[in-house]
């Protein structure tokens, strides 16, 4: 879970290494529908990016997979099935259930918060 956390902070800042004009990562999503800035799909550093509906799906040079999707105020916010496919990507893959997951996530509060069922946030 922590993992997640942490990769999609290296997420955000080789975006916002690679286009300076990028405040948050949600703001990924007006570049492309601009197509004026990014492509919907492409590469930042270490990772391949494609844009999908509303939100990202962000793959490093070593398989670990970040998908996320921006809520209407531009926060980051995932879901169960996206925590068990970045934990999949993992070099050691880490195969866990969805109860298993939510335990976790609860056992995360503070810093995660339930957004709406199903669906987290990193506070703050």
């Amino acid at each position: 879970m922590l993992g997640y956390v942490d990769a999609l902070k290296a997420v955000d800042a080789a975006m916002k290494a690679a286009v300076p004009s990028l405040e948050r990562l949600a703001d990924v999503l007006g570049l492309v529908r601009s197509h004026r800035i990014i492509n919907r799909s492409g590469r930042v550093g270490i990772y391949s990016y494609s844009v999908h509906g509303a939100g990202c799906r962000f793959v490093s040079d070593d398989g670990i997979e970040v998908d996320v999707d921006f809520a209407p105020d531009g926060s980051e916010i995932f879901d169960l099935w996206r925590l068990h496919w970045y934990g999949l990507s993992l070099p050691e893959p880490v195969d866990v259930t969805d109860q298993d997951l939510r335990t976790a996530v609860r056992s995360l509060q503070p810093l995660l918060t339930e957004v709406r069922p199903g669906w987290f946030s990193v506070a703050g």
